[in-house]
């Protein structure tokens, strides 16, 4: 019997991964040797033409050099991207623990950062689809930004997953009614893991339709804002539960997300096998016939 559909969805950067994606040898090989630098620029530039920064980070990534910003260099920026613990085995994890309950969990990505550069990760192989943004190239080389995905539109992704409609493109299906109960991925069977500010819209959303948020912070930075953001994101009812970025197995974010499996799980009629009374099961084995 095929198990029920759920979506976990991530955020990368801070998420899966310390930091920006960016930051640990794209911007150095463009010539950043501190890659605050850059974002500096992208926030000058910006705001000088009151616009979008993700465009604008784009857009600075390719001004001068396009020719390191190339699909082949920007997988192999990606290839070489740190992860935080437990991630790696994470995947492949969750899904077993999933189909132990009557689950088909699938994995997802809704992300600021580059898609070419996640292709290009070793984690690529776990995920059924991945929305991020990305250039439109010819040949090989980067022309303009053909997608970018803001705070604000990640929430469109998570009704594509919701939808079953895995591409950019076809706007008309993603606006178009369908009944909740003739959805691919049921809002209620979705979880949502991010890490900041850019993620807060669609932690909202998906708890208002009912799935479950879940913030992650990185434990070597908790301290100052990044406590402070930890504290807004209980207290204005943001997210469900908020965990260290620690993937292993028996972490608390481990814990937190098969505990929330089983949840689905249980409201979708699943119920472990009951295991026989122990005084049943000595006598059984006693009269010989266990």
């Amino acid at each position: 019997m095929a198990g029920l559909p759920v979506a976990i969805v991530y955020d990368f950067d801070g998420t899966l991964s310390p930091g920006s994606m960016q930051q640990h040898t794209l911007l150095p090989e463009l010539g950043y040797a501190e890659t605050a630098d850059f974002w500096s620029e992208v926030k000058a530039l910006n705001k000088k033409i009151d616009g979008d920064e993700i465009l604008a980070y784009m857009h600075c990534l390719l001004r001068d050099k396009p020719e390191l910003v190339t699909r082949a260099k920007l997988r192999e920026h990606g290839a070489a991207l740190p992860y935080f613990p437990g991630v790696r085995d994470w995947f492949a994890r969750i899904r077993n623990f999933g189909s132990e309950h009557h689950l088909d969990v699938n994995h997802y990505i809704v992300s600021s950062g580059l898609q070419e550069m996640i292709d290009g990760s070793d984690i690529r192989k776990n995920f059924r689809h991945i929305f991020a943004s990305n250039y439109a190239y010819e040949g090989d080389l980067p022309r303009w930004p053909a997608v970018a995905i803001n705070y604000t539109s990640k929430t469109q992704y998570l009704f594509r997953i919701n939808k079953g409609i895995l591409n950019y493109w076809d706007d008309k299906s993603v606006n178009q009614w369908v009944p909740m109960d003739e959805r691919p991925v049921p809002f209620e069977r979705m979880i949502f893991i991010g890490d900041g500010d850019t993620d807060i819209p669609a932690m909202k959303m998906l708890t208002y339709q009912g799935g479950t948020s879940i913030a992650v912070f990185d434990p070597a930075r908790f301290q100052g804002a990044d406590q402070s953001k930890v504290y807004k994101l209980i207290a204005e009812d943001r997210a469900h539960y908020v965990c260290p970025a620690d993937y292993s197995d028996g972490s608390q974010l481990d814990v937190t997300v098969k505990g929330t499996l089983g949840k689905i799980a249980r409201a979708s009629g699943y119920r472990p096998k009951k295991q026989p009374a122990i005084g049943s099961l000595i006598r059984s084995l006693l009269s010989g016939t266990g």
